[in-house]
């Protein structure tokens, strides 16, 4: 039996995903979490085979979730879930150790074929998304000035430009304003922009968020 942990903020999400899951004889549904922070002790609490983490959960977020996880057991099997199937985002997600990549515009039945895969030990990305990648690599995309952020600055940079602010960011990701504001000025000196509009309209246009 694989034993599996939900995590998304919206419930309904988390419904659909159960039912389709539970309704496989080797599918077990042992935990859901409606945050990043939620999913990191329920994990703890049920040490499931595999975490399914969506990365756009508010707080936390996905991406800081899948690197606790990771800390605190390196051996943990994560497929990241983005409403986004765009290359940066599986990178960035692949980089902080999932094993595994699907956007939610996925067919249903290929949720199942990927956690099977990762409960086998095995990396999983759809095939779509794995051509974007190459493609994205071949062509050059990989070197955008945005691949030059950190994954700190990238989670900073997807939060400003979804209209977060410096104290909202640092109240979500558990650190100072200060530390935040610095990185935003390092984002800002990376991208050469001079504001949040334009990471704003940097992030739409490489279609990380959208208008």
């Amino acid at each position: 039996m694989i034993k599996v942990l939900l995590a998304d903020d919206h419930a309904v999400v988390r419904t659909g995903f159960r039912l389709l899951l539970q309704s496989q004889s080797d599918i077990s549904v042992v935990a859901e979490a409606h945050s990043g922070e939620t999913a990191c002790q329920m994990y703890a609490d049920w040490l499931p085979d595999v975490v399914v983490m969506d990365l756009g959960m508010p707080g936390m977020g996905g991406l800081e979730a899948i690197r606790r996880i990771r800390a605190r057991n390196p051996a943990a099997r994560v497929l990241a879930l983005s409403a986004h199937d765009d290359p940066m985002h599986a990178r960035r997600a692949l980089r902080e150790g999932a094993l595994g990549f699907l956007s939610k515009r996925t067919a249903p039945e290929v949720l199942i074929e990927a956690i099977s895969a990762l409960a086998a030990g095995r990396r999983y990305i759809d095939p779509g998304l794995a051509q974007k990648l190459a493609l994205a690599e071949i062509e050059g995309a990989a070197r955008s000035p945005i691949e030059q952020l950190s994954e700190r600055e990238f989670e900073v940079f997807i939060r400003l430009a979804g209209g977060a602010t410096v104290q909202k960011i640092a109240d979500d990701l558990k650190l100072s304003a200060s530390t935040i504001g610095t990185h935003l000025y390092n984002i800002k000196q990376k991208l050469a922009v001079v504001n949040q509009s334009e990471l704003t309209l940097l992030a739409i246009r490489h279609g990380l968020i959208e208008a």
